[in-house]
């Protein structure tokens, strides 16, 4: 028996994911009663939302070295500590102000999460398990997708106040440090917990058959940023990210002014796109292993699952243009999210794909932080294009499909560990 202590720890960062998202969704949930309660406007409610998205788009790079610099399990007590104390601070804001200032807080912390993961994944699993890992992972924000809504929603019930309510939701993350400090004492090298054949199964899957014989590579940032790989990553994650905040940010509005949906409506169909989202985590990450398991290289397992994922969102999109029922549009938009999670848990699993150590959160990050520099983008430009219905928007979000693909199919043409460019002597 190998042992299994590597999938303790990615069930902890899943669990971290959903409440990260139970705390992001919180907001949106109570907001009619903060609204009602300091006489707020939905004005007020999209600054607060694009600062958030800002802090969140810087936090993603700033994390990404603060994870490379002090280790997995300390980044993660920083990131969720922050996030966690940030989300209770709402109890005391007074406005736009104080909410912005928490809320900028929270978006810089909640960051931590996604580079955090992908170096724990590179940590902890050998390559043809990684991209299932980050499934995993990724399905924690489906999960939390699903139940942020019902769960902020009694919590505000049995409580009887949004403030006292942020208190609650804030402290869950506190409650997580809890085990991970109990189990996350080291990497699988030299953790006292783990079996010596499950340390072995790691350790020697790290690298591919076609990265025997090269030495680990870990630039710094400037060189990583020299690569054109890097760009093949960065710009997958800046073309399919908004992709995904197109129905996070939008979903509700969407089903309000296209089918005249009240409260109870939205809360009915809006969780149905997540499970999508959930199965597809699940599907990409165990198609990808099961490709490298029968002796595909990781450049064709990643690019098939990737461009399949692409396809699934293209084609689903377009007939969401057409969508004429709710039932439809949002059975639809479960498979957009399928093909999206498809695909993104194969493009989060790059950076280790082509360096080690110390850069594969930086990587990550800076991936992470154009993706919700398009994200904030595609806020602004949503309001503009969809005027009259939201065909358009669906449309644009097709034409960022086949982008997302593109950008790994060319700037990516083999997906296989790097090594430092050697300078030729003149």
């Amino acid at each position: 028996m190998k042992g299994k202590l590597r999938w303790v720890i990615v069930a902890l960062v899943a669990l971290a994911t959903i409440i990260n998202y139970i705390d992001r969704g919180a907001l949106a949930i109570l907001w009619p009663e903060i609204q009602s309660d300091l006489g707020m406007t939905k004005l007020d409610y999209a600054i607060v939302i694009n600062i958030f998205t800002f802090a969140y788009a810087f936090g993603q790079s700033i994390f990404g070295r603060i994870f490379d610099w002090v280790g997995t399990r300390l980044g993660f007590v920083l990131s969720i500590v922050a996030w966690s104390a940030a989300t209770m601070l709402h109890a005391l804001a007074t406005g736009l102000v104080s909410f912005s200032i928490f809320r900028g807080a929270m978006g810089v912390s909640e960051a931590g999460n996604w580079p955090g993961a992908t170096k724990a994944n590179a940590e902890w699993f050998p390559i043809n398990e990684r991209a299932l890992a980050q499934g995993i992972f990724n399905s924690g924000a489906a999960i939390g997708g699903i139940i942020s809504a019902p769960l902020v929603g009694f919590m505000f019930f049995m409580l009887g106040s949004w403030r006292a309510t942020f208190v609650l939701i804030g402290l869950i993350g506190f409650l997580w440090l809890i085990p991970w400090l109990i189990v996350y004492k080291s990497g699988p090298d030299s953790h006292p917990w783990i079996t010596e054949e499950e340390r072995e199964f790691i350790l020697t899957g790290q690298r591919s058959k076609e990265a025997a014989v090269v030495e680990e590579y870990a630039p710094k940032p400037a060189a990583i940023l020299s690569r054109k790989e890097s760009w093949g990553v960065i710009m997958a994650q800046f073309f399919i990210d908004p992709i995904w905040w197109l129905f996070v940010s939008w979903l509700p509005l969407y089903l309000y002014e296209t089918f005249g949906f009240g409260v109870e409506e939205i809360a009915v169909y809006s969780w149905v796109p997540y499970v999508g989202g959930m199965i597809g985590a699940w599907i990409g990450g165990w198609w990808a292993g099961r490709l490298l398991k029968k002796g595909a290289t990781v450049n064709r397992a990643r690019k098939t699952v990737i461009s399949t994922g692409g396809a699934v969102m293209l084609i689903a999109l377009l007939l969401t243009t057409q969508a004429s029922t709710p039932i439809t549009a949002v059975l639809l938009m479960a498979v957009i999210l399928l093909g999206f999670q498809l695909a993104v848990g194969n493009i989060q699993t790059l950076p280790s794909d082509f360096y080690s150590g110390k850069s594969v959160a930086t990587l990550a990050g800076f991936g992470g932080t154009a993706a919700k520099l398009a994200v904030v983008g595609l806020n602004f430009l949503i309001p503009v294009i969809t005027v009259d219905s939201y065909a358009p928007a669906f449309a644009v979000g097709a034409g960022l499909a086949i982008m997302t693909v593109l950008s790994v199919l060319i700037l990516c043409p083999t997906i296989k560990p790097l090594q430092a460019k050697v300078k030729v002597a003149v």
